[in-house]
């Protein structure tokens, strides 16, 4: 009988794990494609001081500043600025997703996220901003 019951709540606790596993992982809203909703228009650049890889994207993004002077982009430094903490928090939620780390871009629901995929993926989502304005 004792094993019996050591079986059943070994069973339970797999199953509870690979529950919180499916959450977490596969039923976690993905980024959209495409950018959609108010905010389409603001280029979202989340930091963090010390950050190593957000040092590496750093004169990629200074150079995309002076580059669509006219795209609002606001860089913000999120892990010593509670204000930005606080931005950065709500703009992920907006766009449906819970903050990745950094270095991150958000435009509207679009998410692009890494020191590989913003450089190689942002200067479009500006070039598209710029040609609406």
């Amino acid at each position: 009988m004792d094993r019996v019951i050591k079986f059943v709540v070994a069973l339970f606790v797999v199953i509870a794990a690979a529950s919180v596993a499916y959450l977490i992982f596969a039923a976690a809203p993905a980024p959209a494609a495409a950018s959609s909703g108010a905010n389409d228009s603001i280029v979202y650049y989340f930091y963090g001081q010390g950050c190593p890889h957000c040092a590496a994207v750093e004169p990629f993004m200074e150079n995309m500043t002076t580059k669509y002077p006219d795209v609002d982009i606001r860089m913000l430094e999120v892990w010593y600025n509670q204000t930005n903490q606080q931005v950065y928090t709500q703009v992920n939620a907006q766009a449906g997703i819970s903050p990745p780390g950094v270095p991150e871009v958000v435009i509207g629901k679009t998410v692009i996220i890494g020191q590989q995929d913003i450089p190689d993926k942002l200067e479009g989502y500006l070039q598209a901003i710029e040609k609406k304005k």
